[in-house]
């Protein structure tokens, strides 16, 4: 079953899932992440009654801390996709890094994407069956790419840059940054600007106020994931602060300036398809003007690569719990979840 709490809408059908049994929790975003964890938690207990063999949740979000409590508090197994990431600063990002190592802490099956990711969680001593597996986000990836159009061949006259930004621990003073650097770009005239606006009306109003009606600077609405993809193969440079992009542009061959300060994602700082630049102006005005203006260093991030996997995470993910599910049935009954009280 595919459940979904409501937190953003899905289109499952894009997504391959369109045949899974839905069920709609109706918890949306809240303001305080911490909130909604309660809410999500609180929303998927009852339906815990009938315990499931495996709870799987995936990600770092409120969302995935919110179904992870839930299976820990009703004695379900809990499998976490995409564990082990880090940047060892509880801050960066907020609350991200605190969700996600708590997830790890208890979980029964840990889906681990990288051997870096796998390292972190054997140092951190968790108890849980580590496994290297690639993320299944490539696995979409690629997916959706290979049903996209080819590119359109013509004079694609300046380069392009597609921009997004949405990290909360950039709210405010970061975003106002961003949109000062993109407007530093747009009037410098050598490039052109695709800014994808976020869902989050904060962030969205914010660059709305900055950026609207300026030279050379497009505010897309928000995007499907198909269109998203579209538009980071078909650019010259991409600007974000996502982790899925951070895994997303190495896979496409896009080179990305990361629009954060530490990242739990190094393997594409290490392949050379990304590079970190904060939230700056001036640096990441610098960095653009810089890449644009050298196309040597700029095709060298451009070299596809794929540190995150290689698209057949989620086929070694079904195995192993496959795997797992059947040793688990000719266990003796015992506890279920792992509990720790520190």
């Amino acid at each position: 079953m595919l459940v979904l709490t409501g937190q953003q809408s899905l289109d499952a059908h894009a997504f391959g899932l369109g045949d899974c049994p839905q069920l709609r929790l109706g918890c949306p975003g809240e303001p305080d992440p911490h909130a909604h964890v309660r809410k999500v938690t609180a929303a998927l207990l009852p339906l815990l009654r009938d315990p499931p063999d495996l709870l799987l949740v995936q990600g770092d979000t409120s969302s995935a801390l919110g179904g992870a409590l839930a299976g820990f508090t009703a004695a379900v197994p809990v499998g976490h996709v995409e564990a082990g990431l880090r940047t060892h600063d509880p801050s960066l990002p907020w609350p991200e890094e605190e969700y996600r190592t708590a997830i790890d802490a208890d979980a029964h099956l840990l889906f681990a994407p990288t051997s870096l990711a796998e390292a972190n969680l054997r140092r951190e001593g968790v108890d849980g069956d580590i496994h290297v597996t690639g993320n299944s986000g490539i696995d979409a990836l690629l997916a959706v790419q290979s049903m996209l159009p080819p590119p359109t061949l013509h004079d694609r006259g300046l380069p392009r840059l597609l921009v997004t930004c949405h990290r909360r621990e950039s709210w405010g003073a970061g975003i106002k940054s961003v949109a000062a650097a993109l407007a530093q770009i747009a009037d410098a005239g050598f490039c052109l600007v695709d800014v994808v606006l976020h869902p989050n009306a904060h962030v969205a109003a914010t660059m709305r106020e900055l950026l609207s009606n300026r030279p050379n600077i497009a505010l897309l609405e928000p995007c499907g994931y198909a269109e998203l993809v579209r538009r980071m193969r078909d650019c010259d440079l991409i600007l974000s602060d996502s982790g899925g992009i951070q895994e997303e542009a190495p896979a496409l061959g896009t080179p990305l300036l990361v629009l954060r300060d530490k990242t739990e994602r190094p393997e594409g700082l290490a392949s050379g398809n990304a590079l970190l630049v904060g939230t700056d102006a001036g640096r990441i005005a610098a960095e653009v003007r810089r890449l644009f203006a050298d196309p040597v260093v700029l095709a060298g991030m451009a070299r596809r690569s794929m540190p995150y996997g290689d698209g057949k995470a989620a086929p070694r993910i079904a195995a192993i719990i496959d795997d797992w599910l059947e040793r688990r049935a000719v266990l003796p009954a015992g506890p279920l979840a792992i509990t720790r009280t520190a």
